[in-house]
Parts: structure tokens; C-alpha cells; sequence
């Protein structure tokens, strides 16, 4: 019996766990390379299958060693399996997401052991490509592995700069578009410039299943799998295989789910999958199948066979696959409604991002800190690092001294101040929370911020929660605030509580403000909802992991129920009245259970409100009169 390892390395060196934050709104540990080790052997893929001496590779040492037990297969087999595999994973198929080192490790893995890859590597792509970034970015990977020639290996192209829909999904492009390059010049890296021969097929997203361990991994982590048993002595087959390839093209790359097909949700979620019954192990995979004939396909749905097609019936091939995804992934019932003025609405935050005077706001901060000399520290370091920054215009991103001057300074003097008299110190912050050093460098100081006006006991004064509002509203537009509200239950609160004590508030521009905060928490929760749907679960499922905009149920519920009240309180601002019905179409559409969602509307009484909007004389323009009619369309 001979050990098996799988050795772990990081494309990133560590820019991943450091950035992926910033950058995705996610936790991402590592950007993972895989090889196995056995028989004293590290065997890898990337330039075609490659071997070196355990830890001596191109990749360096591994940063992790997992233990996969060990193989009954003979160390001859195991070459000659090599052998076998090198037709297939060769370096003209190689995708950074869809067919990489980690689909060979897994394939080898279950040769070897029957085991499969720890989740945390073979679920990476899917986990990325579900948060709104790397479902922008999927066309940008797709064009740095194309191959332009057949047969010619995928050399990644240089990504300077991200197309306009990932650039707007994250807070500094240019980072982004730097760690991508690097990851996938590293990916597709050789030590030796040399590699397996490559075929003359310029390959779709298939994944290759030689024996039957790996055959189940796939089962198990795919809800919708089609099978191809295919040879190479089959002729029909390869009149097929195009066929099959642009299908898994399709329903991978993202333009499925746009085609208004009944696959919304299928990325991720879809294998396609080829077994070629020219491998000796793929033999019993097909015995376990009945399959006799090539060409063959079987269709999987949650595991179980659900269909078969032999032969080369290409319309009855793709029929099948539209009917499996549909069943798989049935369109959200929100889909199938006309809501132009909905589907119109910009989801970039409303930010408040003008700078204000900032001798007056010095001033007047100093005339509070006149009797607090405990204090004065912080200010002077407010006022010789912090101002000049923000004096700038254009202003540059924060250099390390200006975010933690602004950290340690703000720190102090939030927690010093009364909240009469915190607004000027708000109106700082609310430039500063702008650039995402300072967003991610003051977070502890933000949530102290948060629960201390929650736990008052009288309200804050006007101009304290007017700019604290306009301060929440910029922070929503960050994804270094959102990151933080999914992981910290108690400040995502203080959130909720603060919007729904001021929709509802006697002053005109304090309403004006929550309702800006509103929509910028709304359109989080929109934005979450589209990417889930884009990036692999089903339109009608609760997220069941962290993302833009993880479902909350009750925090949802909560927050629609002010919204609602507020449009029915309204009697002076159209504006306002478009904000908070834009933000409660947002909360709405696209809700995991439409059912419950309707009861609620009953309960709030959304169809009398918009009744009411209709027939009142504050609102007067067709476009917001549109989105409030749209909101009862959703709720009826």
C-alpha cells in the first residue's frame, strides 16, 4: 500500500487571504493549486500533466499537505493511467476555472483512493464566481484562455484593465486586474516551457471522469449532470462532440442564464462531463450505466438518472439538456413579470460625497473640544494629517499614515464626544469612509458609533443624525461595511433599528437621508440575489453561504415594514417616496419565498398604500408613479 498526499499550493502567495475582502466582499484563503504525491512522486497539471520530485516543482513548497490514505494500485497501473490521461489533459484545455489542476487532482484522487479533494479547493470557482465580481469577471477569464489556434496552448492574455461591470464590483480595479494577471500567468506557468502534446480540440468547459470514484465526486457536488460516453475509435462521436462542447460553452459561461431558457442559476451548478471507455477504469463506470454504444448520454438531475439519448440526435441532444436545467432551475416567478421602471433602477449606491467646509466643520469641532484637553491629541492629528487629505482635489487614495491617523483619531474622539456634539467629526468621516483604506481601518469605531446610538435613551439631535445618516449612506456603498455586516449580527442590527427610527422621522432631510441608506441596503440585497442566481443556485433558495447580500429574513421583513409605513406617511418629498419605494421593490423582488412575501404585503397593506400614492397629490412624476405601481405588482 502506497500513501497518497495532495500537496497545496497558493497561485496568490498570500494575496487572496489579504485582498479578497476588498475585492469580492468575500474571504477567500487562497487562490489553490493542487498536485498529488505518490510513489515519490509529485504528478501536476497545468502545461499538460507534468511530474517532478515531491516539493521540488516550479510551485516551490506546498503551503499545506492534506493526507488522502493510501492506493492499492500498483505503481505500473498508476503510470499507465498517467499515460491514459495525458490524451485529455493536455495544455490546449486548460481554463483557470472550469478544467485546471484541481479537476486533474480530483480525477487522480479518485483513481488512487475513491476519495475525493477537500470542498474548500474543488468548490473555489463556484464560490468566486457566485459573488457579483467574479460574475463580471467570468468573461475577462473566459478571453484569457481562449485558444485563437487549435491546438495551440491557452497562454492567458494580459487583463490591464477589468471590463466596466467587474471595475464597478469592486473598490480598486487596478489591484484586481493585477492579482488575475498574476494568478493566472502562475497558473499556466511551466518550469521547462515544454509540455504534453496538445489535441487538435479547442475544449469547452467538460470535465474528464475516468474512473468510477470521480464519476460520483461530480454527482455529488452537481445537481444537473450530463454524461457523454464517448471513444476514440467512435466516428459519430466526433461528429457530436462539437455539438456537446458549444452546449457546455453555453450553459457555463453565464449566456444560458441570460437566454431566458429556464437555466437562471445553472453556473455552478452543471457539469458536463466526458467518459471516454478507452480508459481501462472508465470501463466499469459504463458497466455501471449499462452503456454498450457510443454515443451515449445520461442525464443526471440531484443524482439520479433522469433521461438517456444514444446516437448523434443534436436537437433531441440540446431538447433534453433545456428540459433538465428547467426542471433543475425553474425561473423565479418575478421573472415572468413586466417591471420596466424596476428593472430600470440603478443599483450604484446613492452617496453624499461632498466636501464640506472644512475650516468651518475644524472650528466648530474645536469649540467643542475646548474644555476636553484629554482630547487634544487627536485633534492635532486630525488637523495635520487627516484635513490635508482631505483638502486634496482630485483626492488620491489614503496612504497608510492618513487611514490610521484617521482611525486612531476618530477612535478617540467619537467615544469623547457628546452626541450633540459629534456631527463635525460625522461630516469628516463621511468624505473619508469613501476610500476603502479608511472604511476597513475604522470599522471598530464605526460599530462603537453605531451601538452607542442605539443604546440611547433620547434621540440623537437633528444634525447628529442627519449626517451620521448621510455617513451610513456612504458606508452601504462600500463593500468593506457590507463585508462587516454579514459577520456581525449585533452592528447589522443597530443598521435596521437606526433606518427604521428615521423613515418615519419629522424632518424633511433626515427622511431624505434614511431613504438614501435604504436603498443603498436594498440594492445590496437586490445585488445578492441576481449574483446567486448568475453564480449557481436556484432563483427560488435561501443563500445557504456568506455573499453580497445574504438572505435575512427577518432583518428583510423588518426593514420592508418601515419602508412601507413611511410611503404611507409621506405627505411632502416626491423624492423621498421614490427612495423608499425603489428600496421596497428591491427587498421584494426576487424574495427566496414569494408566497410569504405576498402575505406580508397583505399584512402591511401595500395595495392600499399604492392606492393611495395614485390618487394622492405628492407624487407626480411617471417615473416614480411607475415604480410604486410595479411595487403592488410585486406584491399582488
Amino acid at each position: 500500500m502506497a500513501s497518497v498526499q495532495l500537496y497545496v499550493y497558493d497561485l496568490s502567495n498570500g494575496m487572496a487571504r489579504a485582498m479578497s475582502r476588498q475585492l469580492t466582499g468575500r474571504q477567500i484563503d487562497g487562490i489553490w493549486h493542487t498536485s498529488v504525491v505518490v510513489f515519490n512522486k509529485e504528478v501536476f497539471y497545468g502545461q499538460g500533466i507534468m511530474t517532478a520530485s515531491p516539493g521540488q516543482s516550479h510551485h516551490g513548497r506546498p503551503l499545506k499537505i492534506e493526507d488522502m490514505g493510501t492506493t492499492s494500485i500498483a505503481e505500473q497501473t498508476w503510470e499507465e493511467y498517467l499515460d491514459e490521461m495525458s490524451e485529455h489533459y493536455t495544455a490546449d484545455k486548460y481554463h483557470l476555472l472550469d478544467f485546471n489542476c484541481n479537476s486533474f487532482t480530483n480525477d487522480a484522487i479518485g483513481f488512487l483512493t475513491g476519495n475525493s479533494i477537500p470542498s474548500y479547493i474543488k468548490d473555489l470557482p463556484s464560490d468566486f464566481l457566485s459573488t457579483p465580481f467574479g460574475a463580471a469577471l467570468r468573461p475577462t477569464i473566459d478571453s484569457m484562455f481562449r485558444r485563437p489556434v487549435p491546438g495551440a496552448a491557452p497562454t492567458p492574455a494580459p487583463a490591464q484593465q477589468l471590463p466596466p461591470a467587474a471595475a464597478a464590483a469592486t473598490q480598486n480595479p487596478t489591484l484586481a486586474a493585477s492579482l488575475l494577471q498574476a494568478v493566472a500567468q502562475r497558473a499556466a506557468s511551466s518550469p521547462s516551457g515544454t509540455s504534453t502534446p496538445s489535441t487538435q480540440t479547442v475544449a469547452a468547459p467538460i470535465q474528464i471522469a475516468s474512473n468510477t470514484a470521480s464519476f460520483q465526486n461530480i454527482l455529488a457536488s452537481h445537481r444537473v449532470v450530463v454524461a457523454f460516453f464517448t471513444s476514440a475509435t467512435c466516428g459519430p462521436c466526433r461528429v457530436i462532440a462539437p455539438v456537446f462542447e458549444d452546449i457546455a460553452r453555453e450553459k457555463t459561461s453565464g449566456s444560458g442564464a441570460a437566454s431566458g431558457t429556464g437555466t437562471s442559476g445553472s453556473k455552478g451548478k452543471i457539469a458536463f462531463v466526458k467518459v471516454d471507455l478507452g480508459i481501462l477504469a472508465s470501463q466499469a463506470l459504463a458497466s455501471a450505466y449499462s452503456v454498450r454504444a457510443t454515443p451515449t448520454f445520461i442525464f443526471f438531475l440531484d443524482g439520479q438518472k433522469r433521461g438517456e439519448l444514444k446516437g448523434i440526435n443534436a436537437p433531441e441532444l440540446r431538447s433534453q439538456i433545456e428540459l433538465l436545467l428547467f426542471e433543475a432551475f425553474p425561473p423565479h416567478p418575478h421573472t415572468k413579470l413586466s417591471l420596466p421602471a424596476i428593472e430600470k433602477l440603478e443599483l450604484s449606491p446613492i452617496l453624499f460625497s461632498q466636501t464640506p467646509n472644512l475650516g468651518a466643520v475644524m472650528t466648530k469641532l474645536e469649540s467643542f473640544l475646548s474644555n476636553k484637553p484629554e482630547l487634544s491629541s487627536a485633534l492635532v492629528e486630525l488637523k495635520s494629517t487627516v484635513i490635508p487629505w482631505l483638502s486634496n482635489s482630485p483626492r488620491p487614495s489614503a496612504p497608510p499614515t492618513v487611514s490610521t491617523a484617521f482611525a486612531r483619531s476618530t477612535n478617540s474622539l467619537a467615544a469623547g464626544l457628546s452626541p450633540a456634539e459629534l456631527f463635525p467629526l460625522l461630516d469628516l468621516w463621511r468624505v473619508g469612509i469613501l476610500d476603502a483604506s479608511i472604511a476597513t481601518s475604522t470599522q471598530h469605531a464605526f460599530i462603537a458609533l453605531l451601538t452607542r446610538v442605539e443604546g440611547a435613551a433620547d434621540e440623537p439631535p437633528r444634525a447628529t443624525l442627519l449626517t451620521l445618516l448621510r455617513l451610513l449612506a456612504n458606508a452601504l456603498g462600500g463593500s468593506e461595511t457590507r463585508a462587516l455586516l454579514r459577520t456581525n449580527a449585533s452592528a447589522k442590527q443597530s443598521v435596521l433599528h437606526l433606518l427604521v427610527r428615521s423613515v418615519l422621522h419629522t424632518d424633511r432631510l433626515v427622511r431624505s437621508a434614511a431613504a438614501s441608506a435604504a436603498f443603498n441596503a436594498a440594492a445590496w440585497v437586490q445585488r445578492g440575489r441576481v449574483a446567486r442566481i448568475q453564480g449557481g443556485q436556484s432563483a427560488t433558495t435561501p443563500a445557504s453561504s456568506a455573499g453580497e447580500g445574504d438572505e435575512d429574513g427577518g432583518w428583510d421583513v423588518e426593514l420592508l415594514s418601515a419602508l412601507v409605513e413611511g410611503i404611507r406617511a409621506e405627505s411632502e418629498s416626491e423624492d423621498v417616496v421614490h427612495r423608499l419605494a425603489a428600496s421596497a421593490a428591491l427587498l421584494v423582488r426576487l424574495a427566496p419565498d414569494v408566497e410569504e412575501v405576498k402575505g406580508l404585503c397583505e399584512v402591511l397593506g401595500v395595495e392600499e398604500v399604492v392606492e393611495g400614492v395614485v390618487k394622492g397629490s405628492v407624487v407626480k412624476k411617471k417615473d416614480v408613479r411607475d415604480v410604486v405601481g410595479e411595487l403592488g405588482r410585486l406584491c399582488a
